[in-house]
C-alpha cells in the first residue's frame, strides 16, 4: 500500500508511526498507528510507544490493514532525499551532550543559542557534516554549563563554534525551548540546508 497524502495525492512509500499496544500471533510483528486509514502490521516486535518509521509494502493494500516493514530512521533522507525531522536525545551533562555522540567521528560543528549572542543574520556558517545546536532553559546555557563540574572553561562562548542569537529584538524575557527551537531551525535553514552534508 503506497499511501496517498489526501492534500497532494502523492505517494508516500515511507511512513513514520508510534507502536500500538495491540496483541498479534507469536512471531507476527506489531501495529503501528501512522496517522492513516488503517493501522500497518509491521514485521518487528516493538515496544508500544515506540516512534518507527515504516517501508509501506506496496502489494499489500486490501484487508484490514496495511503491511509494512521498519526501516532506519534515515531512510527517508538517505533514499528520498526528503526531510525527517530532527532527533533529540538526552543526556546526564553538558559536557555528555559533546562526548556520547552517535556519530563515529563526532559532531564537527557546534552551535549555542542565547539572547547574549551574536546576531544570526550577521554571520555565515562554515561546511559540516554533524552539527549539535544547544538551547537553554529559562536561564540559558549557562546554569547547564555552570553545573558540569568536569567543565574547566563555563565561558558559553568558548564552548560552541558559534554562539548565536536566533530572535533579536525577541521582546519578552524568555522564550519557551519548543518556540526556541522552531525560532532556530527556521532561522538557519537554509545555512544549515546550504553547508551540510547529511
Amino acid at each position: 500500500a503506497v499511501v496517498s497524502t489526501q492534500s497532494t495525492g502523492r505517494t508516500v512509500p515511507l511512513q513514520e508511526g508510534v507502536v500500538l499496544k495491540r496483541p498479534t500471533k507469536k512471531g507476527k510483528g506489531c501495529f503501528v498507528d501512522c496517522g492513516i486509514d488503517k493501522e500497518v502490521q509491521i514485521d518487528k516486535e516493538l515496544t508500544p510507544g515506540m516512534r518507527v518509521t515504516v517501508r509501506m509494502n506496496t502489494e499489500s493494500n486490501s484487508g484490514k490493514y496495511y503491511k509494512g516493514t521498519a526501516v532506519s530512521p534515515d531512510a527517508p533522507r538517505k533514499e528520498l532525499g526528503t526531510y525527517w525531522g530532527y532527533r533529540v536525545r538526552l543526556a546526564d551533562t553538558f559536557s555528555a551532550t559533546f562526548t556520547e555522540c552517535s556519530y563515529k567521528d563526532g559532531y564537527d560543528m557546534t552551535i549555542g543559542t542565547s539572547d547574549t549572542g551574536d546576531c544570526a543574520d550577521d554571520i555565515s556558517i562554515r561546511h559540516f557534516r554533524h552539527v549539535l545546536i544547544f538551547l537553554g532553559g529559562l536561564q540559558g546555557l549557562e546554569p547547564a554549563i555552570e553545573s558540569d563540574e568536569s567543565l574547566k572553561e563555563t565561558d558559553p562562548r568558548t564552548l560552541f563554534d558559534y554562539y548565536l542569537n536566533t530572535c533579536p529584538n525577541q521582546g519578552s524575557r524568555t522564550i519557551r525551548t519548543e518556540e526556541a527551537l522552531m525560532i532556530t531551525l527556521t532561522t538557519l535553514r537554509k545555512q544549515l540546508s546550504d553547508n551540510g552534508m547529511d
